[in-house]
């Protein structure tokens, strides 16, 4: 089913699109973050290690100096290329810990962690012409190729800048010695990539907010496709007003089983009647059963006739009892003295006692 155009998606995201977009990884994510991340900590690696750096490549330059001049036999070949990897190692090693550590807490840092398998697995759209023509004219690839000219301009405009400020120091570097050619070197090297981690993290920090911004485009919902979610989270209108309805229903079948074991029935008469039952032994207070309006007071009187309930008509009394106690529910201190006379009637038509 084809997506709705974006002009057509005007409500905001649900709690639930917005995690079910998290699981297929579509997350705000800005490539350009991860980038400046590890060129910052390149740069930290740089300048934290760079003395020992430059340390090690002298001992590599002195090594392979002392090399004789010859053919070197198999055992020689080895134990140079053993070398070699041990220079190589030491050097780059504490690089590539921090970069890699860059990377990461970049990742996490925008992601929160999250790994999505299904944004691996192959999808045919991914590859099909016409939507790559499509994705090819779409805002977020105009955006990286507007963020690629920007680079480009960044890149050279900060190293023009950097090589001028320093072009005297370098041409005074001509004819001097390795080590203090080197050292000239690194220091230039460090003012260049600070001054490119400051503009690229500028641009970054643009790219993250558009990022933001266009997931949230692409994460906004029609109004089809709003009710349609509330339907699936909260269930159908219909089908939860069919589940109120049975459920009232089995309310009112357990009410009226109740009727027979009534002591009394309290009308209005017409409209309304309360059915009381009260245990001495048991109970604090006299209980309502049952009670109901209109068809379901009569039910409930025709049902306690049937079962030798005595009916007595008290109309200020069945309505305050329908007013101010629930099924279940025992009856105030205020209509005590009220209810009272009415079972001590009743008692005395069943001839039993009160107590």
């Amino acid at each position: 089913m084809p997506e709705e155009p974006l002009q057509e998606r005007t409500e905001e995201p649900t709690p639930r699109r917005r995690e079910e977009a998290r699981k297929r990884g579509q997350v705000a994510r800005s490539r350009e973050v991860a980038s400046v991340a590890v060129l910052g900590s390149g740069l930290l690696a740089f300048v934290l290690t760079g003395g020992f750096m430059l340390t090690q490549v002298f001992a590599a330059y002195r090594y392979f100096l002392r090399l004789p001049l010859r053919t070197l036999s198999l055992p020689e070949s080895v134990l140079v290329l053993k070398q070699s990897l041990r220079f190589g190692g030491l050097m780059l090693l504490p690089v590539l810990i921090l970069l890699s550590l860059a990377a990461f807490l970049a990742h996490f840092l925008q992601t929160g962690g999250v790994v999505a398998w299904e944004a691996l697995s192959p999808k045919l759209e991914r590859i099909h012409p016409v939507e790559g023509f499509k994705r090819l004219f779409s805002l977020p690839a105009l955006v990286e190729l507007a963020k690629s000219l920007g680079k480009i301009v960044i890149i050279s405009t900060v190293a023009w800048v950097v090589i001028r400020k320093h072009e005297q120091e370098m041409l005074a570097l001509l004819g001097e010695d390795l080590v203090t050619v080197a050292q000239g070197l690194y220091h230039l090297s460090q003012d260049l990539v600070l001054k490119l981690l400051m503009a690229l993290a500028a641009l970054a920090v643009l790219d993250f907010f558009f990022q933001r911004w266009d997931l949230e485009r692409k994460l906004r919902m029609t109004r089809e496709e709003l009710k349609e979610e509330l339907k699936q989270t909260e269930g159908d209108p219909l089908v939860r007003a069919r589940i109120r309805q049975l459920q009232r229903e089995m309310a009112r079948r357990r009410m009226m089983a109740e009727v027979p074991k009534a002591d009394v029935v309290i009308t209005n008469p017409q409209e309304i009647a309360v059915a009381l039952r009260y245990e001495i032994q048991e109970m604090p207070a006299p209980q309502v059963v049952a009670k109901g309006r209109g068809l379901l007071a009569q039910k409930i009187k025709e049902m306690a006739r049937e079962h030798g309930v005595p009916v007595v008509e008290d109309p200020p009394l069945a309505r305050l009892l329908y007013a101010q106690v629930e099924v279940g529910d025992f009856i105030p201190e205020d209509l005590y003295r009220a209810v009272a006379e009415i079972l001590a009637y009743v008692y005395r038509l069943k001839g039993k006692r009160v107590h």
